[in-house]
């Protein structure tokens, strides 16, 4: 048996059982979504404040404000915050708040803007949120962060803080999930986020997302997020995950607090977005993004070679058995992407028709993203250089940046 033979078969092996641990991880992940949506939150609801950073006019940005304004929670204040009275998103916030009257209705005890200028130490988003904590009243006992391109459900608030009850859980997460569109590189995005998403569980790996996350004030102050972790970086929730796990502490995940999102991007603009999330990840988590790196490599190389054998080996039988084991490790990855796609449906019933309609796409569009995931890690190991909302950024450590240019262009590109 020639070596390339060999070599793919035992690559092969090693994916075959590596897919059956992921198709198992993915149903642990439906299963653990099930129980959680079947569950009521516990009756836990200290007062709260709701951070949330603004630039520019995202679209939906109105049913995003409506959702936020409207949450089932007895008792939270609500802070929008950018960096600049210039941005387009101030008049029309200022003009919804101004209107805003707080009633025995759900909604905040009162919603208010808070400009917070720019930072040459860290970057945008983060020193919104640095500037926000400012605002916070005496007597707020959780710290929630939600970010303005994601549309909360009427229990967000109330399913996220509830986990908090429990005095081994020092934050509480949820994460993006991406509807698909009318593009094709919509689409896309929501395959490739999906598979990131069921990464998080019922298990003790989590980390926190930035959109959609909750600390106890005096957890927070006792981790010294503000001062240690994001004093000069760009990600407030990969910094405020390490400090957490440094401390020994534990991040819950709550399916309940995945958040739809939209979009409608081209395939550059998705491949840019996709591209910085990862090199975030390099630089911040560059241990996440080594094993990344080595797996996409894996897979994608095991494949090339695979096809490699059927085209050119003279042997007719390790060509079939070369299809046989290729075929299977494919099959394992879509079955992975079909759960996910149930996932969708459940978590979001009331996006029945475009699920309906596109939801195939998790797993139809699941063989290219191994693919869109290699650009992504090798794109990371040659740059540290992203733009994020029309700011460019060098991350040079994770307590490290340099600010390249900063202007006032709002930019379509998500926040998370």
């Amino acid at each position: 048996m020639l070596l390339p033979v060999k070599v793919f078969l035992l690559l092969g092996a090693i994916l075959v059982v590596e897919g059956i641990v992921s198709l198992l991880d993915g149903h642990q992940f439906l299963n653990y979504t099930r129980r959680s949506l079947r569950t009521a939150p516990a009756d836990f609801h200290p007062p709260a404040a709701v951070m949330v950073p603004v630039k520019g006019i995202d679209p939906g940005l109105e049913t995003t404000i409506d959702r936020l304004l409207g949450q089932d929670y007895p008792d939270y204040r609500l802070l929008f915050t950018m960096a600049s009275e210039r941005d387009p998103a101030h008049a029309y916030l200022a003009e919804r708040l101004r209107n805003y009257v707080p009633s025995p209705n759900p909604g905040p005890r009162d919603a208010q803007l808070v400009i917070a200028g720019t930072s040459p130490e860290r970057g945008e988003k983060v020193n919104n949120l640095i500037e926000a904590l400012a605002a916070i009243l005496p007597g707020t006992r959780v710290l929630v962060f939600a970010d303005a391109d994601a549309r909360p459900k009427i229990d967000w608030l109330r399913s996220l803080v509830a986990p908090l009850v429990d005095p081994a859980v020092t934050v509480s997460t949820g994460f993006r999930w991406y509807l698909p569109g009318r593009s094709f590189a919509s689409r896309l995005r929501a395959a490739w986020d999906a598979s990131i998403a069921t990464l998080l569980g019922d298990h003790h790996s989590n980390f926190a997302w930035g959109g959609s996350m909750a600390i106890r004030a005096e957890d927070f102050r006792r981790l010294m997020i503000a001062e240690r972790s994001w004093s000069a970086t760009v990600s407030d929730d990969y910094g405020l995950t390490q400090a957490v796990r440094d401390a020994g502490g534990r991040i819950r995940f709550e399916p309940r607090c995945l958040t739809a999102s939209f979009d409608e991007s081209t395939l550059v603009e998705f491949l840019r977005w996709s591209n910085r999330q990862i090199i975030i990840t390099r630089v911040y988590a560059a241990r996440l993004w080594r094993w990344g790196l080595l797996n996409y490599i894996l897979l994608c190389g095991t494949l090339l070679l695979g096809d490699g054998v059927i085209l050119f080996s003279d042997s007719l039988p390790a060509r079939l058995l070369t299809a046989v084991l290729e075929a299977l490790i494919l099959l394992l990855g879509l079955a992975k992407a079909r759960v996910r796609a149930i996932v969708a449906r459940e978590v979001f019933p009331e996006e029945a028709s475009t699920l309906q309609s596109h939801g195939s796409c998790y797993w139809q569009l699941w063989p290219l993203v191994p693919w869109v995931m290699l650009i992504n890690f090798v794109t990371a190991g040659f740059t540290r250089r992203i733009e994020w909302r029309g700011t460019r950024y060098e991350l040079i450590s994770p307590t490290k940046l340099r600010v390249l240019e900063s202007n006032e262009r709002m930019q379509a590109d998500e926040t998370g």
